[in-house]
């Protein structure tokens, strides 16, 4: 029968799990119209493009600031 030699601390028994919490830095992409770098499968912050079309209107965004 597997018994533990010694008792495993808090300390070191978390330090075991500890790497599953990681945040992983997002993945940047090029966007095909202006060339900013963004999200993937995002809509561009810059320019508005979503797939090779237009989503939101940057000149009437631009406006209302």
């Amino acid at each position: 029968m597997a018994v533990p030699k010694s008792k495993v601390s808090k300390a070191r028994g978390n330090k075991r799990f500890a790497s599953n919490y990681k945040v992983a830095v997002p993945t940047l992409v090029e966007c095909p119209q202006c060339h900013e770098k963004k999200q993937a499968h995002r809509v561009c912050a810059k320019c508005g493009y979503y797939d090779g079309k237009q989503v939101i209107d940057m000149t009437v965004a631009e406006n209302n600031d």
